[in-house]
């Protein structure tokens, strides 16, 4: 009996707390509303808003999407190009009073309240969208206390009075976050439905709208039953407001599938690749397009919605793709590289660094990657010396072994043993032959430091240039002609553009225009192109070097290539790094192959030699590489070819290496009789009468040489192309001094 008795009193002392906590919160509630009114009497501005984040888009040079860059996965989108039933979904989930109220919702405040005062439960919101937005723009990082409410109100009120309803919606909607990175309503479709927000249904949009209490207790992907838990609460909600019948919150509970993976627009491209990740750091770090600073570049890169259309040809990039592949895969993991350049501009219409870029895997860019460069190099020396003077026809010596003065080094000089050896010829034999010891000889006569200058400018580009820090420099080396520099595929594909374009040089370059999100052209890509070669001695580079592909080291693959072209071969000492390099007049080429990770003898490898290649050679896969790419690179282009170069100025010469070589003229000859029978021995007899005449030994003549004044060797301090090379005279004699 007495605790039937208590049961009435209990009652009414809970029905009297219930009546005060009520009372106080009718009598604060004015309070707060004046607080959250004042700025109706006293005008106080909002903060700007900061500006959206928006992924960056990158095009082709036919403008299909090839890839994207993004920090947040936010995609904003004008409340105009939202669907009716995207929105209806997100009221009636969210706020569905949302357009009846002026950014703070009192009755759900107070019920919120309420209840959060009588329960251990977790709390009910009662932010508005309004409020929410508050929230995420102008609050974050603030302690959530008494104080932080009461600002949201206010500020809620103030943005209400500011914008209208759709501008407030539209901003939630672009900026709510979804979990997974996904940050609006955009990306979330994109995210977890693989579609863009005007494709959702409204219960998909419905099952997004119950994320955004907490996105990462609700993850679908890596919170599938809490979700799942949170779905069920978002189906009653549906079905309580009549937006749906018992029957179909039945049936959506059973069959609704929930995403169970990140997911991307299937025309969309998110896969990244040696170019792409090639233009990323080239943004960012190698030029000033979007930014003078590393902080600006980033922000704009990765935040600002532009719009990059690149150079690459994406069906140049496959048929580079399919021609690598020419080389056969082996177990020591031997690769190959390829860059090829619009041969009038420098944009670079495909970059191959490898067998397929796979994050964590294959990542470094062999395209970009400098190796030692075999007697590829030498085609630089070959352009030099025509700037300097030489011909084609001139004369030069090429028998090896050979012994030449080593700068720097005099007491050790450079010795080559194992070459290919050729007597007195051409510079254009030579050329066609790949003499080392021709072209060693060669390089000193021209003079090394304006070979290396040479170099520097017919390859100009972001990644070389004189006095770089992150790479290797261009050295001086008596064994330049041999490879001794390190040169990326880029790089020599840049010398290429040189010659193709008649001795115009334009740096390789990846984008074409940049535009901002807001479409404005902020970005034009212009390079008039520097002449470091004059027209005649490139046409005639490009004529010798037309010899390498029709009778010398690359003829075995390229014999037959369709259309004009020329080239140089190259490979390193014991087969370590194999290359050709080459060009048309449309597109300049070159083809590296060798082990990514070291320098491998590339010899007696079993899978190369099961298709007839028993040591790699300039010659061999590389040659067969690009041909390969270069043939169907050229199916849609007309032929063209350059014009003959201009006939010598001058009777070919002999060109000299003034003290290692030395030159002798004839200047006269000398009579010598025939040797009569030495003194004192015996006489011979007459021949009898009838008898044949003897016919006497005649007079010889002995030449008399004088030794020639061959001048003496380029200064190391010219660097003017111009600056003349020893010559002499054809015809002379020249030996090892």
């Amino acid at each position: 009996m007495r605790m039937l008795g208590w049961l009435p009193r209990l009652a009414l002392v809970i029905a009297a707390g219930a009546l005060l906590i009520t009372a106080v919160v009718v009598g604060v509630a004015p309070r707060i509303w004046q607080i959250a009114n004042a700025h109706e009497e006293l005008p106080v501005e909002l903060p700007e808003f900061e500006r959206l984040a928006q992924r960056t888009y990158v095009y082709d040079a036919n403008g299909n999407e090839i890839a994207l860059y993004e920090l947040e996965n936010s995609q904003p989108i004008a409340y105009e190009d939202l669907s009716p039933q995207v929105i209806e979904a997100f009221l009636v989930v969210e706020d569905k009073e949302f357009f009846d109220h002026d950014g703070v919702n009192i009755r759900s405040l107070v019920r919120a309240t309420l209840s959060n005062f009588s329960t251990d439960a977790p709390q009910q919101g009662a932010s508005t969208i309004t409020m929410q937005v508050i929230k995420n723009d102008f609050l974050a990082g603030l302690e959530r206390d008494g104080r932080y409410k009461l600002l949201q109100i206010h500020y809620a009120r103030m943005l209400e009075k500011e914008m209208t309803k759709e501008e407030i919606l539209e901003r939630y909607l672009n900026t709510v976050f979804f979990g997974n990175n996904a940050y609006g309503i955009q990306a979330a479709a994109e995210t977890y439905f693989g579609k863009t927000a005007a494709e959702l249904t409204f219960i998909e949009a419905a099952f997004l709208a119950g994320l955004v209490r907490s996105p990462s207790g609700f993850d679908p992907i890596n919170e599938p039953e809490r979700s799942r838990a949170r779905w069920l609460q978002v189906l009653d909600r549906l079905e309580s407001d009549e937006y749906i019948t018992e029957f179909e919150a039945e049936r959506l509970a059973e069959e609704f599938v929930l995403p169970e993976r990140v997911k991307s627009i299937p025309t969309r491209s998110t896969e990244r690749s040696y170019f792409t990740e090639a233009l990323r750091d080239f943004l960012l770090n190698r030029s000033d397009v979007l930014g003078d600073t590393p902080q600006e570049r980033y922000n704009q890169l990765f935040r600002g919605g532009l719009r990059i259309h690149t150079t690459l040809d994406t069906g140049l990039q496959s048929a580079a793709e399919e021609a690598r592949n020419a080389l056969p895969d082996t177990l020591q993991g031997f690769d190959a590289a390829l860059v090829s350049l619009d041969s009038r501009t420098g944009a670079i219409r495909a970059m191959v660094g490898g067998r397929g870029f796979q994050p964590g895997e294959r990542e470094v860019n062999m395209a970009l990657e400098p190796r030692q460069t075999g007697s590829s190099i030498k085609f630089f020396i070959l352009a030099a010396a025509l700037q300097a003077g030489a011909q084609a026809g001139d004369q030069l010596a090429g028998g090896a072994p050979c012994t030449l003065p080593n700068p720097g080094n005099e007491d050790e000089p450079f010795i080559i043993t194992d070459a290919v050896s050729a007597p007195q010829a051409s510079l254009a034999e030579h050329t066609w032959r790949s003499i080392n010891c021709a072209f060693a000889r060669l390089s000193q006569t021209v003079g090394l430091n304006r070979v290396v200058d040479t170099t520097y400018r017919m390859a100009a580009s972001p990644y070389l240039f004189p006095g770089q820090t992150d790479r290797a420099p261009i050295e001086p080396f008596a064994s330049f002609a041999t490879g001794a520099n390190e040169m990326s595929p880029l790089d020599m594909a840049s010398g290429i553009q040189t010659i193709a374009n008649e001795g115009i040089h334009h740096e390789p370059y990846y984008v074409e225009f940049i535009d901002d999100a807001e479409g404005n052209r902020i970005y034009t890509h212009f390079d008039p192109g520097t002449e470091v070669l004059t027209p005649d001695v490139a046409l005639e580079t490009v004529d010798v070097m037309k010899g390498v592909l029709t009778r010398g080291t690359a003829r075995r693959q390229l014999s037959d290539f369709s259309r004009p072209a020329f080239g140089k071969t190259g490979t390193q000492q014991d087969n370590t790094n194999a290359w050709f390099a080459g060009g048309t007049k449309q597109l300049s080429t070159a083809v590296w192959v060798g082990d990514p990770d070291a320098y491998t003898a590339m010899r007696g490898i079993p899978e190369f030699s099961a298709v007839g290649v028993s040591r790699v050679q300039g010659g061999t896969f590389p040659a067969q590489i690009w041909g390969a790419y270069m043939e169907p690179a050229h199916v849609l282009l007309p032929p063209e070819d350059w014009q003959a170069p201009p006939p010598p100025e001058r009777p070919n010469a002999q060109l000299v290496l003034p003290g290692n070589q030395c030159a002798f003229q004839v200047v006269g000859f000398d009579i010598v009789l025939p040797a009569g029978p030495p003194e004192g021995a015996p006489t011979t007899p007459p021949p009898p009468p009838d008898a044949e005449p003897v016919e006497t030994a005649p007079p010889v003549r002995v030449p008399i040489t004088a030794r020639v004044d061959v001048g003496t060797t380029v200064p190391p301090d010219i660097v003017d192309p111009t600056y003349p090379i020893p010559t002499i005279p054809a015809g002379q004699t020249v030996v090892p001094c």
